[in-house]
């Protein structure tokens, strides 16, 4: 998947510790995605795993992130199980783009925008 090169040399490139050390971690958890991905063919139970690999400390506050989470945890299992269709691939990329940006609106304590 493109996700994984692109966030790759995103890390290579941030001049920022902190973005350089959330984008590593995750690149791990996609990879743990991924895997979870390829051992469950049943959307249910590759959801229940998913969702929560820790997205946030302790997955506590991982439930205010599922409106964007699980979309894009859905389209990677299509991507995963549906071949390497562009178009499937550009969606995760959307879909893991929204999910980033919110997860950093909500999950950065004093520098939050969101309340």
């Amino acid at each position: 998947m493109h996700l994984f090169e692109r966030l790759d040399a995103q890390r290579k490139a941030e001049a920022s510790p902190f973005r350089a050390q959330l984008l590593k971690e995750d690149i791990e958890r996609l990879a743990r995605v991924r895997d979870l991905a390829a051992a469950n063919a049943g959307i249910a139970p590759y959801l229940k795993a998913a969702l929560y690999i820790g997205w946030s400390q302790g997955d506590f506050r991982t439930h205010e992130l599922k409106p964007t989470l699980e979309p894009f945890l859905v389209a990677y299992h299509a991507y995963w199980h549906g071949g390497c269709a562009d178009a499937q691939d550009s969606t995760c990329s959307e879909l893991w783009e929204k999910f980033a940006t919110d997860r950093l609106d909500r999950l950065v304590g004093c520098l939050s925008r969101v309340r």
